[in-house]
């Protein structure tokens, strides 16, 4: 089996899930990690075996770095991974994959002129309950798709902002509990529902105002070309990080995600499709658990040169209903950095 090496750029909170899920495959090797905080990287590197750098553009030249994980600010993904596309790298970015559409199309195009591919982490569709109902929906076993609706309560405190100089900021975040926590959620229901026909939703903050510039609660109603409507609540005004609720209705049942167990609902009577199972990945429990499988299987389709499913155009498909979302809210008239809503 190839071995492919890798590179984490950014060594902050999410930067372990990729090193553990790393070590664990057989063809995959952490060789360096790149922090602008000496310390912080050097203590990384410790930790996981690998060299520790400050400068990501070492990697560029470096014959032995295959892929590039993306664990920085969201300011910082889109010239880093134009730069590492251009180099021939292959880049697997967390979310989002940029802080607004002009620069998550010049990754789209890096990428279309690179022999390296562009990934995106929405581990979330990795997860049995994400799966079993994109399943249920191709196979129309349960009628045609209906209406969903997703709700994440969460919380983050001042000090979460407080910590790190770059969230809660319009440049270097792009936004709030939309670009950042509820941003997997949104991504399952365009996923789920195909492509949008409209957006119409409202942010504010209701709990932070002082301490960010960004929304920490929003809402909104997206119609889908297919008829099928989805509602959609986020915040993080809650006092805890309550497990994200799905309902997906079809003509013939419901699909109901609650604490992370997939119930189906059908003439009255509720069954229990799957639970969480026991896993040796650490996280936070309300990540979810894909990260893994995500990190594999990006490996496994760039060692066999088949194109990443979840890639650039993906991406851009949450970032445009996200955009779409503030710009129905009348942000654009504010100092943020959207410029294009949806296409209707």
């Amino acid at each position: 089996m190839t071995i492919l090496g890798a590179a984490i750029i950014g060594c902050g909170a999410i930067a372990p899930l990729h090193a553990k899920a790393i070590a664990a495959q057989s063809g995959g090797q952490l060789l360096a990690a790149v922090d602008i905080d000496v310390a912080k990287a050097a203590v990384f590197g410790e930790e996981y075996g690998c060299g520790a750098l400050t400068d990501y553009k070492e990697l560029l030249n470096r014959s032995d770095i295959d892929i590039v994980h993306l664990c920085t600010p969201h300011d910082l993904h889109a010239q880093m991974a134009v730069d590492l596309l251009q180099a021939g790298k292959h880049v697997l970015t967390e979310k989002p994959m940029a802080v607004d559409l002009p620069s998550a199309q010049r990754m789209l195009k890096a990428a279309e002129h690179s022999k390296g591919q562009l990934g995106i982490v929405f581990q979330n569709r990795y997860n049995e309950p994400s799966i079993k109902i994109k399943e249920t929906i191709e196979s129309g076993v349960l009628g045609p798709l209906v209406c969903m609706k997703g709700v994440v309560t969460w919380y983050r405190s001042p000090e979460y902002y407080k910590e790190s100089n770059w969230r809660g900021k319009w440049t270097s975040e792009g936004g709030g509990v939309l670009i950042n926590q509820t941003i997997h959620t949104l991504d399952l229901l365009q996923w789920f529902g195909g492509e949008i026909s409209s957006v119409q939703g409202s942010v504010s903050t209701d709990v932070l105002d002082g301490v960010i510039e960004v929304e920490d609660t929003a809402h909104a109603c997206i119609n889908f070309r297919n008829k099928v409507r989805g509602l959609f609540y986020g915040s993080n005004a809650y006092l805890v990080n309550s497990p994200v609720e799905l309902e997906i209705v079809f003509e013939q049942g419901t699909l109901l995600l609650r604490r992370d167990c997939l119930y189906l609902w059908k003439d009255g009577r509720e069954t229990l499709l799957s639970e969480p199972g026991v896993s040796g990945i650490q996280g936070k429990s309300y990540w979810g658990t894909g990260h893994q499988r995500l990190i594999h299987d990006f490996y496994d389709h760039v060692r066999e040169g088949r194109p990443f499913w979840i890639d650039g155009s993906e991406g851009l498909k949450t970032l445009e209903l996200i955009a779409g979302i503030y710009s129905s809210s009348g942000i654009e008239k504010k100092t943020h950095p959207w410029q294009t809503a949806p296409s209707n």
